[in-house]
């Protein structure tokens, strides 16, 4: 097992990254707008989420309203992104894929560390100038191969 963790994260040499991206069909100004789309998403959330119960507060968000909230946040991207004429298809694995990150990864999430690693990770994963594992060009590739489906040219 530890044998793959270190394969999974050892740097892969940067021809090998080219050879990836072409057998995967990945542009990499698709790839670039793909993680736009996922940071602006994430911006949206973080700026418009009311936050869960505090000291001060005696509300607390029911899961309908982290689902619902989810929902006008997806719409909003939406309608940001029309504006560019980047017609982003309203539902389908690209959303489903979304709303399960944020789930896990923000609303549902009890520890703010990890809540507060979210931009360092699409930072990472998006960032086309430093090395990548195996492990960020298969998120990439998944989300790219997913996202490639559902914008419409």
């Amino acid at each position: 097992m530890e044998n793959f963790f270190k394969w999974m994260s050892k740097p892969i040499p940067n021809d090998e990254v080219v050879v990836w991206f072409s057998v995967h069909n990945m542009i990499p100004e698709r790839i670039e707008l793909y993680g736009d789309i996922f940071k602006s998403l994430h911006q949206i959330i973080l700026e418009t989420y009311l936050g869960e119960e505090s000291s001060e507060t005696k509300i607390s968000m029911s899961d309908d309203d982290k689902t619902n909230h989810f929902e006008w946040c997806w719409k909003t991207l939406l309608d940001n992104f029309a504006k560019e004429n980047i017609i982003i298809k309203h539902g389908g694995k690209h959303k489903d894929y979304f709303q399960e990150f944020f789930k896990d990864t923000f609303y549902n999430q009890l520890d703010t560390k990890i809540r507060s690693t979210i931009p360092q990770f699409l930072g990472e994963i998006f960032n086309m100038t430093k090395p990548f594992t195996k492990s960020d060009l298969d998120i990439m590739t998944e989300l790219y191969k997913c996202m490639e489906k559902n914008i419409e040219d």
